[in-house]
Protein backbone atom coordinates (compact mmCIF):
# COMPACT_ATOMS: atom_id res chain seq x y z
CA UNK A 1 0.00 0.00 0.00
CA UNK A 2 1.12 3.52 -0.74
CA UNK A 3 -0.53 6.62 0.66
CA UNK A 4 -0.79 9.28 -2.03
CA UNK A 5 -0.36 13.04 -1.77
CA UNK A 6 -1.60 15.38 -4.50
CA UNK A 7 0.69 18.42 -4.44
CA UNK A 8 -0.16 20.02 -7.78
CA UNK A 9 -1.63 23.47 -8.45
CA UNK A 10 -4.73 21.89 -9.98
CA UNK A 11 -6.53 19.66 -9.64
CA UNK A 12 -6.08 19.96 -5.90
CA UNK A 13 -7.13 17.68 -3.00
CA UNK A 14 -10.84 17.52 -2.21
CA UNK A 15 -11.94 17.38 1.47
CA UNK A 16 -13.87 14.29 2.54
CA UNK A 17 -16.84 16.46 3.53
CA UNK A 18 -17.06 17.78 -0.02
CA UNK A 19 -16.73 14.31 -1.59
CA UNK A 20 -19.44 12.91 0.66
CA UNK A 21 -21.80 15.76 -0.22
CA UNK A 22 -21.29 15.01 -3.89
CA UNK A 23 -22.17 11.37 -3.25
CA UNK A 24 -25.69 12.31 -2.13
CA UNK A 25 -28.59 11.15 -4.34
CA UNK A 26 -29.06 13.25 -7.47
CA UNK A 27 -31.67 16.02 -7.43
CA UNK A 28 -33.37 17.52 -10.45
CA UNK A 29 -32.06 20.92 -11.52
CA UNK A 30 -35.50 22.43 -12.17
CA UNK A 31 -36.71 22.18 -8.59
CA UNK A 32 -36.82 24.47 -5.55
CA UNK A 33 -34.22 22.21 -3.92
CA UNK A 34 -31.64 22.96 -6.58
CA UNK A 35 -32.57 26.64 -6.77
CA UNK A 36 -31.90 27.01 -3.05
CA UNK A 37 -28.55 25.25 -3.36
CA UNK A 38 -27.60 27.26 -6.43
CA UNK A 39 -28.34 30.64 -4.85
CA UNK A 40 -26.40 29.58 -1.75
CA UNK A 41 -23.45 28.89 -4.04
CA UNK A 42 -23.75 32.28 -5.74
CA UNK A 43 -23.77 34.02 -2.36
CA UNK A 44 -20.71 32.06 -1.24
CA UNK A 45 -18.84 32.85 -4.45
CA UNK A 46 -19.52 36.55 -3.96
CA UNK A 47 -17.90 36.22 -0.55
CA UNK A 48 -14.82 34.56 -2.03
CA UNK A 49 -14.58 37.03 -4.91
CA UNK A 50 -15.11 39.85 -2.39
CA UNK A 51 -17.82 41.51 -4.43
CA UNK A 52 -21.26 42.93 -3.81
CA UNK A 53 -21.56 45.06 -6.93
CA UNK A 54 -20.76 42.45 -9.59
CA UNK A 55 -22.90 39.58 -10.80
CA UNK A 56 -21.42 36.10 -10.44
CA UNK A 57 -22.09 33.61 -13.24
CA UNK A 58 -21.32 29.89 -13.04
CA UNK A 59 -20.58 27.58 -15.97
CA UNK A 60 -20.23 23.82 -16.25
CA UNK A 61 -16.79 24.05 -17.82
CA UNK A 62 -13.10 24.22 -17.13
CA UNK A 63 -11.45 27.52 -16.34
CA UNK A 64 -10.70 27.96 -20.03
CA UNK A 65 -14.44 28.24 -20.61
CA UNK A 66 -14.52 31.26 -18.31
CA UNK A 67 -11.54 32.71 -20.16
CA UNK A 68 -13.28 32.31 -23.51
CA UNK A 69 -16.51 33.78 -22.14
CA UNK A 70 -14.70 36.95 -21.11
CA UNK A 71 -13.56 37.52 -24.69
CA UNK A 72 -16.79 36.55 -26.43
CA UNK A 73 -18.97 38.74 -24.21
CA UNK A 74 -16.92 41.94 -23.97
CA UNK A 75 -15.72 42.73 -27.47
CA UNK A 76 -16.46 43.16 -31.17
CA UNK A 77 -14.40 41.82 -34.08
CA UNK A 78 -11.36 44.03 -34.62
CA UNK A 79 -11.39 45.54 -31.12
CA UNK A 80 -7.96 46.26 -29.68
CA UNK A 81 -7.06 44.66 -26.35
CA UNK A 82 -3.90 44.78 -24.28
CA UNK A 83 -2.85 41.29 -23.21
CA UNK A 84 -0.27 41.09 -20.42
CA UNK A 85 1.40 37.70 -20.41
CA UNK A 86 4.24 36.10 -18.48
CA UNK A 87 3.25 32.46 -18.54
CA UNK A 88 1.26 29.74 -20.27
CA UNK A 89 -2.15 31.06 -19.29
CA UNK A 90 -1.44 34.61 -20.37
CA UNK A 91 -0.42 33.01 -23.66
CA UNK A 92 -3.77 31.23 -23.74
CA UNK A 93 -5.70 34.47 -23.30
CA UNK A 94 -3.78 35.92 -26.25
CA UNK A 95 -4.65 32.87 -28.35
CA UNK A 96 -8.35 33.11 -27.50
CA UNK A 97 -8.41 36.82 -28.31
CA UNK A 98 -6.79 36.17 -31.68
CA UNK A 99 -9.21 33.33 -32.50
CA UNK A 100 -12.07 35.78 -31.96
CA UNK A 101 -10.51 38.29 -34.34
CA UNK A 102 -9.29 40.85 -31.84
CA UNK A 103 -6.27 43.07 -32.39
CA UNK A 104 -3.85 42.08 -29.62
CA UNK A 105 -1.45 44.65 -28.23
CA UNK A 106 1.03 42.21 -26.80
CA UNK A 107 2.75 43.00 -23.49
CA UNK A 108 4.93 39.91 -23.32
CA UNK A 109 7.40 39.31 -20.49
CA UNK A 110 9.74 36.49 -19.58
CA UNK A 111 8.07 33.91 -17.35
CA UNK A 112 10.40 34.98 -14.54
CA UNK A 113 9.25 38.62 -14.58
CA UNK A 114 6.17 40.41 -13.23
CA UNK A 115 3.92 42.57 -15.39
CA UNK A 116 4.83 46.25 -14.91
CA UNK A 117 1.67 48.35 -14.37
CA UNK A 118 3.52 51.34 -15.87
CA UNK A 119 3.70 49.42 -19.16
CA UNK A 120 -0.08 49.04 -19.08
CA UNK A 121 -0.49 52.79 -18.55
CA UNK A 122 1.85 53.50 -21.45
CA UNK A 123 0.07 51.05 -23.74
CA UNK A 124 -3.26 52.69 -22.95
CA UNK A 125 -1.85 56.14 -23.73
CA UNK A 126 -0.27 54.99 -26.98
CA UNK A 127 -3.32 53.07 -28.19
CA UNK A 128 -6.47 55.19 -27.92
CA UNK A 129 -9.58 53.16 -28.56
CA UNK A 130 -8.40 50.10 -26.67
CA UNK A 131 -11.37 48.20 -25.26
CA UNK A 132 -9.79 45.81 -22.80
CA UNK A 133 -6.83 44.98 -20.61
CA UNK A 134 -6.30 41.28 -19.87
CA UNK A 135 -3.96 39.99 -17.18
CA UNK A 136 -3.37 36.81 -15.21
CA UNK A 137 -3.16 37.52 -11.50
CA UNK A 138 -1.51 34.29 -10.34
CA UNK A 139 0.32 32.42 -13.13
CA UNK A 140 0.07 28.68 -12.53
CA UNK A 141 2.92 27.94 -14.91
CA UNK A 142 5.46 30.31 -13.34
CA UNK A 143 4.20 31.08 -9.84
CA UNK A 144 4.42 34.80 -10.63
CA UNK A 145 1.92 37.14 -8.95
CA UNK A 146 0.97 40.22 -10.96
CA UNK A 147 -0.23 43.40 -9.25
CA UNK A 148 -3.84 43.63 -10.41
CA UNK A 149 -4.61 46.21 -7.74
CA UNK A 150 -2.28 48.75 -9.38
CA UNK A 151 -3.44 47.75 -12.85
CA UNK A 152 -7.04 48.18 -11.69
CA UNK A 153 -6.33 51.74 -10.53
CA UNK A 154 -4.92 52.55 -13.96
CA UNK A 155 -7.73 50.99 -15.99
CA UNK A 156 -10.41 52.57 -13.78
CA UNK A 157 -9.49 55.94 -15.34
CA UNK A 158 -10.59 54.66 -18.75
CA UNK A 159 -14.40 54.33 -18.76
CA UNK A 160 -14.56 52.33 -22.00
CA UNK A 161 -11.84 49.82 -21.08
CA UNK A 162 -12.72 46.64 -19.20
CA UNK A 163 -10.15 44.91 -16.99
CA UNK A 164 -10.28 41.12 -17.28
CA UNK A 165 -8.41 39.20 -14.58
CA UNK A 166 -7.65 35.50 -14.76
CA UNK A 167 -7.51 34.58 -11.08
CA UNK A 168 -8.20 30.90 -11.64
CA UNK A 169 -5.21 30.02 -9.45
CA UNK A 170 -5.42 33.17 -7.35
CA UNK A 171 -8.87 33.11 -5.76
CA UNK A 172 -8.57 31.78 -2.21
CA UNK A 173 -4.77 31.95 -2.22
CA UNK A 174 -4.04 35.65 -2.61
CA UNK A 175 -5.97 38.86 -2.04
CA UNK A 176 -8.33 39.65 -4.91
CA UNK A 177 -10.69 42.48 -3.94
CA UNK A 178 -12.95 42.63 -6.96
CA UNK A 179 -14.98 45.70 -6.01
CA UNK A 180 -12.36 47.67 -4.13
CA UNK A 181 -9.74 47.27 -6.87
CA UNK A 182 -12.12 47.98 -9.77
CA UNK A 183 -11.79 44.58 -11.44
CA UNK A 184 -14.48 44.20 -14.09
CA UNK A 185 -14.22 40.48 -14.83
CA UNK A 186 -12.56 38.00 -12.47
CA UNK A 187 -12.61 34.26 -13.01
CA UNK A 188 -11.78 31.07 -11.18
CA UNK A 189 -12.16 27.31 -11.53
CA UNK A 190 -13.48 24.69 -9.15
CA UNK A 191 -10.34 22.52 -9.09
CA UNK A 192 -8.17 25.17 -7.45
CA UNK A 193 -8.76 27.13 -4.25
CA UNK A 194 -12.42 26.07 -4.16
CA UNK A 195 -11.33 22.51 -3.27
CA UNK A 196 -13.57 20.71 -5.78
CA UNK A 197 -13.02 18.33 -8.68
CA UNK A 198 -12.69 20.00 -12.09
CA UNK A 199 -15.89 20.97 -13.89
CA UNK A 200 -17.09 24.39 -12.69
CA UNK A 201 -15.95 27.87 -13.63
CA UNK A 202 -17.18 31.21 -12.32
CA UNK A 203 -16.84 34.82 -13.48
CA UNK A 204 -17.72 38.16 -11.96
CA UNK A 205 -19.30 40.77 -14.24
CA UNK A 206 -19.22 44.44 -13.25
CA UNK A 207 -21.52 47.20 -14.48
CA UNK A 208 -18.77 48.34 -16.86
CA UNK A 209 -18.45 44.79 -18.18
CA UNK A 210 -22.19 44.66 -18.79
CA UNK A 211 -21.89 47.86 -20.85
CA UNK A 212 -19.19 46.14 -22.87
CA UNK A 213 -21.53 43.18 -23.32
CA UNK A 214 -24.26 45.42 -24.76
CA UNK A 215 -21.98 46.60 -27.58
CA UNK A 216 -20.37 43.20 -28.16
CA UNK A 217 -21.13 41.53 -31.50
CA UNK A 218 -18.90 38.47 -31.22
CA UNK A 219 -20.72 35.13 -31.59
CA UNK A 220 -21.69 33.35 -28.38
CA UNK A 221 -24.17 30.71 -27.35
CA UNK A 222 -23.25 28.44 -24.44
CA UNK A 223 -21.18 31.16 -22.79
CA UNK A 224 -23.63 34.01 -23.47
CA UNK A 225 -23.58 35.95 -20.19
CA UNK A 226 -27.10 37.36 -20.66
CA UNK A 227 -28.56 33.86 -20.72
CA UNK A 228 -26.96 33.17 -17.34
CA UNK A 229 -28.03 36.50 -15.85
CA UNK A 230 -31.67 36.07 -16.92
CA UNK A 231 -31.76 32.58 -15.46
CA UNK A 232 -29.99 33.73 -12.31
CA UNK A 233 -32.91 36.09 -11.74
CA UNK A 234 -35.09 32.97 -11.78
CA UNK A 235 -32.67 31.17 -9.45
CA UNK A 236 -31.60 28.65 -12.05
CA UNK A 237 -29.24 28.04 -14.98
CA UNK A 238 -29.82 28.22 -18.74
CA UNK A 239 -28.41 24.75 -19.35
CA UNK A 240 -28.11 21.55 -17.34
CA UNK A 241 -25.76 22.37 -14.47
CA UNK A 242 -23.19 20.13 -12.77
CA UNK A 243 -25.57 19.45 -9.89
CA UNK A 244 -23.24 17.39 -7.71
CA UNK A 245 -20.46 19.93 -8.08
CA UNK A 246 -22.79 22.74 -7.00
CA UNK A 247 -23.72 20.77 -3.88
CA UNK A 248 -20.05 20.09 -3.19
CA UNK A 249 -19.24 23.75 -3.81
CA UNK A 250 -21.58 24.77 -1.02
CA UNK A 251 -19.79 22.49 1.41
CA UNK A 252 -16.41 23.87 0.33
CA UNK A 253 -17.64 27.45 0.61
CA UNK A 254 -18.96 26.68 4.08
CA UNK A 255 -15.47 25.54 5.08
CA UNK A 256 -13.95 28.72 3.63
CA UNK A 257 -16.46 30.93 5.48
CA UNK A 258 -15.79 29.12 8.75
CA UNK A 259 -12.06 29.73 8.41
CA UNK A 260 -12.59 33.26 7.08
CA UNK A 261 -11.26 34.41 3.72
CA UNK A 262 -8.51 36.51 5.35
CA UNK A 263 -7.34 33.49 7.34
CA UNK A 264 -7.50 31.27 4.26
CA UNK A 265 -5.21 33.66 2.41
CA UNK A 266 -2.88 33.91 5.41
CA UNK A 267 -2.67 30.10 5.59
CA UNK A 268 -1.71 29.96 1.93
CA UNK A 269 0.97 32.60 2.48
CA UNK A 270 2.41 30.55 5.35
CA UNK A 271 2.43 27.33 3.32
CA UNK A 272 4.08 29.08 0.40
CA UNK A 273 6.76 30.66 2.58
CA UNK A 274 7.56 27.32 4.23
CA UNK A 275 7.86 25.65 0.83
CA UNK A 276 10.14 28.38 -0.48
CA UNK A 277 12.35 28.37 2.62
CA UNK A 278 12.52 24.59 2.57
CA UNK A 279 13.65 24.50 -1.06
CA UNK A 280 16.18 27.27 -0.57
CA UNK A 281 17.63 25.44 2.45
CA UNK A 282 18.43 22.58 0.06
CA UNK A 283 20.39 24.95 -2.15
CA UNK A 284 17.66 25.12 -4.77
CA UNK A 285 16.79 28.32 -6.66
CA UNK A 286 13.24 29.65 -6.89
CA UNK A 287 11.82 30.42 -10.32
CA UNK A 288 9.52 33.38 -9.59
CA UNK A 289 11.11 36.73 -8.68
CA UNK A 290 11.00 37.94 -5.04
CA UNK A 291 8.85 40.93 -5.97
CA UNK A 292 6.11 38.74 -7.40
CA UNK A 293 5.62 35.35 -5.80
CA UNK A 294 2.12 33.97 -5.37
CA UNK A 295 0.83 31.66 -2.67
CA UNK A 296 -0.64 28.96 -4.89
CA UNK A 297 2.40 27.21 -6.30
CA UNK A 298 6.18 27.24 -5.86
CA UNK A 299 8.17 26.60 -9.06
CA UNK A 300 11.81 25.63 -8.49
CA UNK A 301 14.74 25.39 -10.88
CA UNK A 302 16.04 21.86 -11.34
CA UNK A 303 19.65 21.80 -10.09
CA UNK A 304 22.39 21.40 -12.67
CA UNK A 305 23.18 17.80 -13.49
CA UNK A 306 19.84 16.46 -12.20
CA UNK A 307 17.11 15.02 -14.43
CA UNK A 308 14.09 17.24 -13.79
CA UNK A 309 11.58 14.78 -15.15
CA UNK A 310 13.06 12.07 -12.93
CA UNK A 311 12.35 14.22 -9.86
CA UNK A 312 8.63 14.27 -10.68
CA UNK A 313 8.56 10.57 -11.59
CA UNK A 314 10.40 9.26 -8.52
CA UNK A 315 8.40 11.40 -6.11
CA UNK A 316 5.18 10.05 -7.59
CA UNK A 317 6.08 6.43 -8.21
CA UNK A 318 8.29 5.73 -5.20
CA UNK A 319 6.98 8.09 -2.54
CA UNK A 320 3.38 8.72 -3.63
CA UNK A 321 3.81 12.50 -3.82
CA UNK A 322 2.57 14.01 -7.07
CA UNK A 323 4.06 17.38 -7.97
CA UNK A 324 3.95 19.13 -11.34
CA UNK A 325 6.71 19.52 -13.89
CA UNK A 326 7.49 22.59 -15.95
CA UNK A 327 5.37 23.53 -18.94
CA UNK A 328 6.27 24.37 -22.54
CA UNK A 329 9.91 25.50 -22.81
CA UNK A 330 10.46 24.85 -19.09
CA UNK A 331 9.54 21.16 -19.22
CA UNK A 332 12.29 19.30 -17.39
CA UNK A 333 13.89 22.58 -16.27
CA UNK A 334 11.65 23.38 -13.31
CA UNK A 335 9.30 21.49 -11.03
CA UNK A 336 6.26 22.97 -9.28
CA UNK A 337 4.92 22.26 -5.80
CA UNK A 338 1.26 23.16 -5.37
CA UNK A 339 -0.20 24.35 -2.06
CA UNK A 340 -3.57 25.70 -3.16
CA UNK A 341 -6.82 24.80 -1.45
CA UNK A 342 -7.09 21.92 1.01
CA UNK A 343 -3.52 21.94 2.34
CA UNK A 344 -1.92 22.12 5.76
CA UNK A 345 1.52 22.20 7.33
CA UNK A 346 2.22 18.48 7.20
CA UNK A 347 1.49 18.30 3.48
CA UNK A 348 4.47 20.61 3.01
CA UNK A 349 6.67 18.68 5.47
CA UNK A 350 5.85 15.39 3.72
CA UNK A 351 6.55 16.85 0.29
CA UNK A 352 9.89 18.28 1.34
CA UNK A 353 10.86 14.92 2.86
CA UNK A 354 10.02 13.16 -0.40
CA UNK A 355 11.91 15.81 -2.35
CA UNK A 356 14.98 15.37 -0.15
CA UNK A 357 14.97 11.59 -0.56
CA UNK A 358 14.48 11.93 -4.31
CA UNK A 359 17.29 14.45 -4.74
CA UNK A 360 19.61 12.25 -2.66
CA UNK A 361 18.79 9.27 -4.88
CA UNK A 362 19.59 11.36 -7.96
CA UNK A 363 23.01 12.26 -6.60
CA UNK A 364 22.36 15.87 -5.64
CA UNK A 365 24.45 16.93 -2.65
CA UNK A 366 22.85 18.86 0.20
CA UNK A 367 22.46 18.76 3.96
CA UNK A 368 19.89 16.05 4.67
CA UNK A 369 16.94 17.37 6.70
CA UNK A 370 17.70 21.03 6.03
CA UNK A 371 14.52 21.60 4.02
CA UNK A 372 12.28 20.08 6.66
CA UNK A 373 13.93 22.14 9.42
CA UNK A 374 13.50 25.36 7.45
CA UNK A 375 9.81 24.67 6.87
CA UNK A 376 9.27 23.81 10.53
CA UNK A 377 10.87 27.11 11.50
CA UNK A 378 8.31 28.98 9.40
CA UNK A 379 5.40 27.06 10.90
CA UNK A 380 6.70 27.51 14.45
CA UNK A 381 7.37 31.20 13.95
CA UNK A 382 11.08 30.77 14.64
Amino acid sequence: MQKKYLMTPGPTPVPAEVLLTQAAPMIHHRTPDFSAAFMEAIDGLKYVFQTEASDVLVFASSGTGAMESSIANCFCPGDSVIVCRNGKFGDRMKQIAEVYGLNVIDLAYPWTQVVDPADVATALEENPGVRGVIVTQSETSSGVLNDVEKIGAIVREHPDVVLIVDSITGIGAVECKTDEWGLDVVMTGSQKGLMLPPGLAAVTVSEKAWRAYERSTLPKFYFDWKKYKKNLEKQTTPFTPAVSLILGLNEALKMIREEGIENVIARHARLAEATRKGCEALGLKLFAPPEGRGNAVTPVWVPEGVDGKAIVKIMKDKYGVTIAGGQDEYAGKIFRVGHLGYFGEFDIITTLAALEMTLAELGYEFERGAGIRAAEAVFMGA
